[in-house]
Order: structure tokens, then C-alpha cells, then sequence
């Protein structure tokens, strides 16, 4: 069994926002592999469902992304999954352009306030992560303003190819291994001449 978790706030008004690309990203697989995300469950919203015949629990935190490690951990706690293995997390990155996808079996939480709770309630910093760039904030733009903003006309289709490619990030992963997802999709993203 794997959990996928999708980082993002809870709400409205923070939907389709940079900070919410995990969210986003939960959606499409939801979507794809046709689990309805809708039972509240572990401080988060889960599906249960499979993929390529493998058990997922598709997870988006309730808990706002600040304190994203407590629903994670109360996920993992309960499914008995092994986190350094069957945990992959989805996430903004702000120091990735647009659309550039990285996976990583483990890390620091480079800023990023939700993987910082994760590492602190699993006490441990491996975990497979797929890291989604929402490009870096503007000169004079407040980070948190930024971060909580909405995809400008122009990004919408990067976003969107981007999205695609961490859906299938995820099957490669659990199909194939970290190993081979990182071959095929840490590159830059292509720059739009």
C-alpha cells in the first residue's frame, strides 16, 4: 500500500494557488484513476482506491500546510505503511521554475513549512517526495502573498503539463521505483521561445 499526499490549505479561497499544486495534483490522480477523495479521515481528506493494482490512499491535509505532519503521521500511524518506501508527498517548491518536477528519496526541508512539520512528526527526512516548481516570487512581492497567489495566464498550461507529469511521476514510482521516476522527470522545464 502506498499514501500519496498532496500538500496545500484547506478552503476556497486557496484553491488553484502555487501553494496548493499538491492539492491539484491529488486531484488529477484522483481523477485519473477514478478514487473519489472525499471521506475525513487522520486530520485530511482521503480516497482509497488502486493503481496499476497497488492499494493508494490519496491524502490532501486538513490541517493547513504549516502543520501537515500531524495528519501525516496519524495516516502512516494507522495504514502501518513504511515511510521511507510507501509514503511519496507532492509540493511546492519556489526555487524550481515553473513546471520543473524533482523527486527525491530524502532531504531537508528547504524552507518549505509543510515538509518541515512531516520530518518533525516522523522524525525522520526519508520520504519520497515529488517537488513541483511554482517559480520563485517577483522583487517587493511579500512570500507568503506570492505563494497563496494564483498561476498568471501564462503559467496555466505549464502548470497544467506539469501536473501531468507528477501523476505520472507517482505511477513510476510505485511501478518502477524512485530510481526511474527521477531519470525521467528531474529535468528544467522547458522554457516556452
Amino acid at each position: 500500500m502506498y499514501i500519496i499526499v498532496g500538500l496545500g490549505n484547506p478552503g476556497k479561497q486557496y484553491e488553484n494557488t502555487r501553494h496548493n499544486i499538491g492539492f491539484m495534483t491529488i486531484d488529477s490522480i484522483a481523477e485519473k484513476h477514478q478514487i473519489p477523495v472525499i471521506e475525513i479521515k487522520h486530520k485530511a481528506q482521503i480516497g482509497k482506491g488502486y493503481i496499476g493494482g497497488e492499494k493508494v490512499i490519496l491524502a490532501k491535509p486538513l490541517t493547513f500546510m504549516n502543520l501537515s505532519g500531524e495528519s501525516v503521521r496519524a495516516l502512516t500511524d494507522y495504514y502501518k505503511v513504511d515511510t521511507d518506501t510507501n509514503l511519496i508527498v507532492i509540493y511546492d517548491d519556489i526555487s524550481m521554475d515553473v513546471g520543473q518536477l524533482r523527486i527525491r528519496k530524502k532531504g531537508s526541508a528547504g524552507g518549505h513549512n509543510g515538509i518541515k512539520s512531516i520530518i518533525a512528526h516522523l522524525n525522520s527526512d526519508v520520504f519520497q517526495r515529488i517537488k513541483m516548481g511554482v517559480g520563485d516570487k517577483k522583487p517587493g512581492y511579500d512570500l507568503a502573498d506570492y505563494v497563496l497567489g494564483h498561476f498568471d495566464k501564462s503559467e496555466r498550461d505549464t502548470i497544467n503539463q506539469s501536473i501531468q507529469d507528477a501523476v505520472a511521476a507517482v505511477e513510476t514510482i510505485m511501478s518502477e521505483g524512485a530510481d526511474a521516476a527521477m531519470n525521467r522527470y528531474n529535468k528544467k522545464a522547458e522554457k516556452k521561445s
